[in-house]
């Protein structure tokens, strides 16, 4: 487990400039060492505020959007376009707009799709479509992503991993398919703690007065059960990028008092 890294900024639109300019710097390492870049991406507020950050910013064309693998941290289990799934909000914020390889786009099942409202099948099936792509090095079900961004609710849920349900509870399989989640829609797909901790790194978001009991209980040694955000961390890396309300909360010796 890699102890958390807390970067504090002024307020959210920095914040998503901010981790913008990381990740176009991770995956345009990623690739000189490696070939190509592995990210999974994540919906809500601070996730398509990155995205779009990324859309804006002069440096995007620095990456070769060819050699990138885009996976999902989690999705909405409705039809395929609808305006509330995850990837349908990425394509309008990003994906549109630069030239990815639609076969290394990775979205979730839709529940209109081949396994229509079945979600654990559609769930097994992105756990195996993850297992291909997995490399002998990474010594998993799952390939190692070179950064897997999480959003962080104010329940301290990340991805579909809400405090207490099964989904959170789960230690062998990659990816499951929850119902009854306490926010709608009930029926979604989510990696589970597993498969995040197979990432590189692990990075977090979250911003908004609305977040900080959450941060600051993730962040306090809570257990993962009642706390979710708090089980999530990469094999390198956990860095929580945060604004100003959003670590209300915590101790100032837990951020550089430098952080912009």
């Amino acid at each position: 487990m890699t102890a958390p890294q807390v970067v504090v900024h002024r307020d959210k639109e920095l914040m998503a400039q901010a981790a913008a300019a990381r990740l176009l710097t991770k995956i345009v390492d990623a690739q000189a060492a490696r070939g190509s870049a592995s990210v999974v991406l994540t919906g809500g507020r601070n996730g398509n505020g990155l995205l779009t950050a990324l859309a804006s910013s002069p440096a995007r064309d620095a990456v070769d959007w060819s050699r990138l693998d885009l996976w999902w941290g989690d999705e909405r289990f409705l039809p395929e376009g609808h305006p509330e799934r995850n990837v349908t909000q990425a394509r309008e914020a990003l994906l549109d707009a630069v030239p990815v390889d639609p076969a290394r786009v990775h979205a979730m099942p839709a529940s209109d799709g081949a396994y229509g409202g079945d979600v654990d099948t559609a769930a097994e099936a992105y756990a195996v479509e993850l297992a291909r792509a997995a490399r002998p090095e990474n010594h998993g079900a799952v390939p190692s992503f070179d950064v897997l961004l999480l959003g962080v609710g104010p329940d301290t849920h990340v991805a579909s991993l809400f405090p207490e349900l099964p989904a959170v509870r789960e230690t062998e399989r990659t990816v499951v398919g929850v119902r009854g989640a306490p926010k709608p829609p009930p029926t979604r797909v989510t990696l589970t703690l597993p498969a995040i901790r197979a990432a590189r790194e692990v990075w977090l978001l979250a911003a908004g007065e609305d977040k900080a009991k959450a941060v600051t209980i993730a962040l306090s040694g809570a257990g993962e059960l009642q706390a979710p955000a708090a089980g999530a961390y990469g094999r390198s890396r956990t860095l929580w990028l945060l604004d100003r309300a959003a670590a209300a909360g915590l101790p100032r010796e837990l951020y550089p008092p430098a952080s912009p």
